[in-house]
């Protein structure tokens, strides 16, 4: 105690308790700088949208995320929760009435595929609504630029090989709530804004297996038996082997269930190559 009183006395002596006590850390600076960025009007919204809000109120709720502490809007939350079940029966209704043959579980994965995060998160990104999010949240802007990045790459949905920021997803399910509730719950003036957002949707035709499901069902088919190498707590890697042969990898740090997708996907592409050295007897 005395040491501790001596430092205090000491860093007096230097006028330098205050600036001590009053440097935020690193984290804090940041959410002060950003929420002190002008932010874009909710107007410019509504002109990408086509729609005018009748609830102005409804629109800036739908973009406060619960990280925005500068007023007493309340955080998009409940228009999440209320625009998800809004999209998934919207969707659910798009798909039982196109395709009347297709097989309820084949309905359902044509669904998940328009309504999981990245699609939601693409939908968002393609009309920059993420400019207009009031949050603040400092590492949002490093997931969307990697975001970004990851769609160059995979210009259609890439079914689990990059990480979309869940923040977008969200967004875009928030907004679908507030349209619904400012139309008076109707779901066909929410579908007439939302079918515009989410287009291209996914059809059968351009549906693809998860890279998992589709390396599982190739080894079925070819009658081998896959061991994978988890490696991901130290190097972020997961590793694919077949009789003791490497045949995939994948990285990525901050998701282990990417990186087990990206390890799938590589050994997919090289089972042809496995077959043909082994002459095909796994067939």
């Amino acid at each position: 105690m005395e040491e501790d009183q001596d430092i205090v006395v000491s860093l007096k002596n230097h006028d330098l308790v205050e600036q001590v006590l009053k440097e935020p850390d690193s984290e804090s600076v940041k959410e002060s700088e950003s929420s002190h960025v002008p932010l874009p009007s909710l107007a410019e919204v509504e002109e990408v949208m086509g729609y005018s809000f009748r609830n102005k109120e409804l629109l800036k709720e739908a973009f406060t995320h619960g990280s925005y502490k500068a007023d007493d809007c309340k955080s998009y939350e409940r228009l999440e929760y209320l625009g998800d079940s809004v999209l998934n029966h919207l969707i659910a209704k798009l798909h039982y009435f196109s395709y009347p043959d297709m097989a309820p579980g084949e309905l359902t994965r044509l669904r998940a595929a328009n309504v999981d995060t990245e699609a939601l998160a693409r939908a968002a990104l393609k009309y920059n609504l993420h400019k207009f999010l009031r949050h603040q949240k400092p590492l949002l802007q490093r997931q969307i630029q990697e975001f970004m990045e990851g769609i160059e790459q995979y210009p259609s949905h890439s079914h689990g090989m990059i990480d979309p920021p869940k923040v977008l997803a969200d967004l875009l399910e928030s907004l679908i709530g507030a349209i619904f509730i400012d139309t008076d719950s109707s779901m066909d003036s929410t579908w007439e804004v939302v079918e515009r957002l989410l287009q291209p949707l996914i059809t059968p035709e351009n549906l693809k297996l998860h890279p998992v499901a589709k390396f599982n069902e190739a080894c079925q088919k070819m009658g081998v038996k896959a061991q994978e190498k988890d490696l991901w707590s130290k190097t972020g890697e997961i590793e694919i082997y077949i009789e003791n042969e490497l045949i995939g990898r994948g990285k990525y740090k901050l998701k282990k269930v990417i990186a087990v997708n990206r390890a799938k996907d590589d050994a997919y592409n090289n089972l042809f190559l496995f077959e043909k050295k082994d002459g095909g007897n796994g067939g």
